[in-house]
């Protein structure tokens, strides 16, 4: 497959048919598709539908964003709209036709939450049910699904200008949430309140978003709170699983899911993390040459932000974690990261969290040693599995403490000295 060159000139020729940029589906034709099937129904100033119930906090502009409700036109059970840890059968058309069903009138306003604001209120109320709430809402013009005509676009749905929300019945919230959400909690110890009470994370992220969480009460944007809940969420975990004990031998685990390939090692000895990701040659950030981005920590978390991998980091993480902490037992853990051509359309990080999820769920073998565990991963991957190894911090530093080199070999040794820190 030659490398993808994406210009006008070439899209011009190519019109999506003859999948000149070498992938396997066109996705500026694959969101026109999407938008076609959706248009009519979208086509009024006036909806009325069940809010999955979702909304959305822009980031552009901050500390003064846009904010709005999400609300399909249709009515009754909407929730697999908006439920991303539910979408392991789905595909990619699934979603951006999902997105594009779900309409954000937006307005404007500043992230400090003002009670006095009626709408803002009633947007709030929408976050904390948890189950779908038939909404109303007027728009200033009918909504615009802008399909970008850009590889990278990230499924965006119909949107207009917000001049009037209403909810037109009471929202199902929990007990348990309302106690939270009225109690004088830092957003920490809220966040982990809610997980540990068997919240879907994605319902904890929804309620941070809307300025619920915390002493200091604000508006997040949703892009920053998924991060920032995985992020705490995991560093709660990450301390809680230090106090056990290790794993008794070399453990991998593989799933493929959305044109993504996982890959997990887990090794007997104390806890450590590291993704290694590569966007292979055809895919949507892929080049002719590609190269193997990283993050690591150690049993002490990080020093400072994920450099290279964002938001994929906390969400790879968490699914350990969370694995790990089922069996009572610590490990040294490394995920390995394919994508692939397959993956045509970027649809947001939840499809990361949720493919690493299904991995710990599907173990390849248990092994003797690192040797055979590494070379059950080396099958199951495309990229030059040396290039893992020498960019690898967590698998490079153990070699350079000599506890691998029987394992190993000489040669692999020889390419750590080679490159060191990797």
């Amino acid at each position: 497959m030659s490398a993808p060159v994406f210009n006008s000139k070439l899209c011009a020729v190519c019109k999506g048919r003859k999948l000149l940029c070498g992938r396997p589906t066109c996705p500026i034709l694959e969101r026109f598709r999407v938008a076609r099937t959706v248009e009519r129904k979208l086509n009024k100033r006036h909806l009325f539908g069940s809010s999955p119930p979702s909304i959305f906090v822009g980031e552009y502009g901050y500390p003064e964003v846009r904010i709005g409700p999400l609300v399909p036109p249709i009515e009754g059970k909407t929730d697999y709209l908006d439920s991303p840890m539910k979408w392991g059968d789905k595909t990619i058309k699934d979603i951006l036709y999902y997105r594009s069903l779900l309409v954000m009138g937006e307005t404007k306003t500043d992230i400090h939450v003002r009670k006095s604001a009626r709408v803002l209120g009633e947007v709030q109320e929408l976050a904390m049910s948890v189950k779908p709430v038939d909404s109303e809402i007027l728009l200033k013009r009918k909504p615009v699904l802008k399909v970008l005509p850009s590889e990278f676009a990230p499924p965006i749905g119909p949107k207009a200008e917000l001049l009037d929300f209403e909810l037109t019945e009471n929202p199902k919230i929990p007990r348990r949430a309302d106690y939270v959400v009225s109690d004088e909690l830092k957003a920490e110890a809220a966040i982990m309140r809610l997980y540990n009470w068997g919240f879907d994370e994605y319902y904890i992220i929804r309620l941070l978003s809307a300025g619920l969480l915390g002493l200091d009460k604000r508006l997040v944007p949703t892009r920053w709170s998924i991060t920032a809940v995985q992020d705490t969420i995991g560093k709660n975990l990450r301390r809680e699983i230090l106090h056990n004990p290790e794993i008794n031998d070399y453990e991998v685990y593989f799933y493929r899911f959305m044109g993504n390939r996982y890959a997990v090692l887990l090794m007997p000895t104390s806890y450590a993390f590291e993704l290694l990701e590569v966007w292979l040659k055809g895919s949507l950030f892929g080049a002719s040459e590609p190269s193997v981005i990283h993050d690591y920590e150690d049993f002490r978390g990080r020093k400072g932000y994920v450099k290279e991998t964002a938001g994929a980091y906390h969400a790879a993480r968490l699914s350990v974690l969370e694995a790990l902490r089922a069996r009572r037992r610590q490990a040294r853990a490394v995920v390995f990261r394919e994508v692939t051509p397959e993956y045509y359309a970027p649809v947001g990080v939840w499809q990361i969290r949720l493919g690493v999820k299904k991995a710990m769920g599907n173990l390849v073998g248990r092994f003797e040693t690192l040797n055979e565990a590494l070379d059950a991963i080396k099958r199951r991957l495309e990229h030059p599995f040396e290039r893992y190894l020498s960019r690898s911090y967590v698998l490079g530093s153990l070699v350079r403490q000599r506890t691998l080199d029987g394992w190993l070999g000489r040669n692999i040794y020889r390419l750590n000295r080679e490159n060191p820190g990797g």
